[in-house]
Parts: structure tokens; sequence; C-alpha cells
């Protein structure tokens, strides 16, 4: 079930650049190893498949029962025969080595994340059911957006060290690389060098509660300057608008800053998201809502309308503190 929901994620349209999100169609480096290993595999094991039924499809025109009720006629017995026995025992041997050997090159050039220092570097951990994302070199803190800048070779590729705070979860980006697992106390790791610019969506791909499948991701690859602009504006910490310090209260009066955190103040929450840039964000609940002022306040309202199951509690509010709370959150960009 969890792979037929990842393999129809792969192929719907992206709704924000109208694209479509594709193992067919790879932008980077693991992706394209990984989809040509598919197509020699397929190549192979289709040969295999037409030369056998081809042989099956010959011998039951050739010696089948005659019309007239006689007997088929019978073919040489080769029963024993050296020659035979050892063509059917060396070539799928010998494929068998091709295959093994082109997997292994595959395998080692995809899972080598060993990181060159002109890289980024990126933390992502998995939670229920929602992704955090680290910069650890630029103090940059976000969720359920991972931004990469584009890159056209290996030494400036992007690479992820991969956690998670609770279950199981797995990461897959179809366009952009295969699946790897976030595994508690264990960290994974991967590496994209996306080719161009643009929206890729993606999702936990390990069954891990009631809202697995509404775990979503975007990796949003930029050119190199919009990147940097980015991480220049992601640094900068909250600065408190006088027009909303009635949000603020409310946000530290109904315990918002006990799970979450804004830079810049006192809330240092750390078991949902980092608000400090939320309206830099595209959606919110990772990925089930556009990021919208009545999208915000229903998710404040009550979260387990959009996500049931989710972990975060409907504070049911209503009239002036949502609108309070939402002014706040206007602020946070």
């Amino acid at each position: 079930m969890t792979n037929l929901a990842c393999l129809l994620l792969a192929e719907t349209s992206n709704l924000d650049e109208h694209k479509i999100s594709s193992i067919f169609h790879p932008l980077s480096t693991p992706a394209q190893n990984e989809f040509n290993y598919a197509l020699l595999v397929i190549a192979i094991c289709g040969g295999i498949f037409v030369v056998v039924a081809t042989l099956l499809i010959f011998t039951m025109i050739r010696f089948r029962r005659k019309p007239d009720g006689g007997h088929p006629y019978e073919p040489p017995q080769v029963y024993g025969s050296n020659r035979i026995e050892a063509a059917w025992t060396v070539l799928p041997v010998l494929i068998v080595f091709v295959l093994a050997g082109v997997t292994a090159r595959v395998v080692w050039g995809i899972g080598d994340a060993s990181q060159p220092k002109s890289t980024l570097h990126v933390e992502v951990t998995g939670h229920q059911y929602w992704w955090e994302v680290r910069y650890p070199n630029d103090g940059v803190v976000t969720a359920n957006e991972i931004h990469i800048p584009v890159s056209h070779d290996r030494d400036h590729a992007s690479f992820f060290d991969l956690k998670s705070s609770d279950v199981i979860h797995s990461l897959w980006i179809p366009e952009l690389g295969g699946k790897t697992d976030l595994i508690p106390g264990r960290a994974n790791h991967m590496w994209m060098d996306p080719k161009e610019a643009g929206v890729y969506w993606g999702n936990c791909t390990e069954f891990c509660g009631a809202q697995h499948a509404n775990m979503l991701v975007q990796v949003v690859a930029q050119e190199p300057a919009d990147f940097e602009r980015w991480l220049t504006e992601q640094r900068q910490p909250h600065v408190s608008d006088p027009q909303a310090l009635a949000g603020e209260k409310k946000f530290q009066m109904f315990a918002c800053g006990g799970c979450h955190a804004v830079q810049g103040t006192k809330f240092k929450g750390r078991l949902g998201p980092d608000l400090t840039h939320v309206m830099s964000r595209r959606l919110i609940g990772s990925g089930v809502l556009p990021n919208t002022a009545d999208n915000r306040k229903a998710w404040i309202s009550n979260p387990q309308d959009a996500k049931p199951g989710c972990l975060m509690p409907g504070m049911k509010l209503s009239g002036k503190n949502l609108d309070d709370l939402n002014a706040f959150m206007e602020t946070l960009k």
C-alpha cells in the first residue's frame, strides 16, 4: 500500500510549478544513475523474456499434435548434452554477474555521501508527521521545505544527514534521488545535485502512523544567487512588530512557544516546527494546506480537521484571539 501511494505521488501534478514529479524524469546524478540502471535491468530481463517466449511459442507450434489426430513430430532428444547444459548454466551466471557488478557500482556511487568541504550540509529530521530542516553551518532552521542550490557536478552537490526523532521514516524525492530511511539512533546520508531550478515534491515512504500519507516535503532548487539570498533572509531573527504585540502575548499565553521556536524571542520550543520565517513557506501542516490567512486560522483552531491524528492539539480559538495570533504569524517573514 505504501509503495502504491509512493508511485501515485511520483506521478501527481506539482501544484506550485504545474510540473510533473516523475521517476521517469531524473534531474540529478543519483536519480539519473538509478534510472539508467533500471533501463539496463528492464532491457536484460526483457531480452530473456523475448527469447524464452519465442522458444516456447516455436515449440508449441512446431511440435503440436496434428489436426488429423496423428502423433506430433518428436524432436531429437538432447538430454545429457554437455554443450546445452553448459550454455544454460554459464549464460545465467554471466547475466547475474553483470547485474551484480552494475548494481554494486550504482549503489556505491549513490551511497557515497562523503561531503566535500565546499558543498552544502543539510540535516533533515523526521517527526510524526513533519520534517525538520537545519543548515548547521549557517544557523538556519526551517520545516517541510528544503532549499538547495542548482548544481552541475558532485563537487557542488547538497549533502544530507537524515535522522528520526521517533519512528522510522523514509525520504523520497522522485526526480532527485531514491528512498533513504531515517532511523532512530542512526544517521543515514544522501546527496542531490539538481540540474534545474524548480519545486520538487517528496514524501515519507515508510509507514509511520496515521498521517504518514500527509507527511509531504518540498525540495526547492534555486540558482546559487537566489539560494544565497534566501539563506541570508533565513538567518535574520524575528523583530517584534508593535502592531502585533497582542498576538505575541497570546502566543505565550496559549503556550504556543512551548512547542514552537521563534528566533529572536524567548520562544524556544522544539516539539513542533520552527516558526521564525513561517510566512516564507508555501504550505503549512507539512504540505496539506496552502499558507493563507484562512488556512492558518483553521489550522490553529483545530488542526485535526485537516490532518486527523497529527500531534498538534486543537486550540479551539476564535474571534479576536485567533485574529491576533494570525497577525503575529504574519510578522514571521
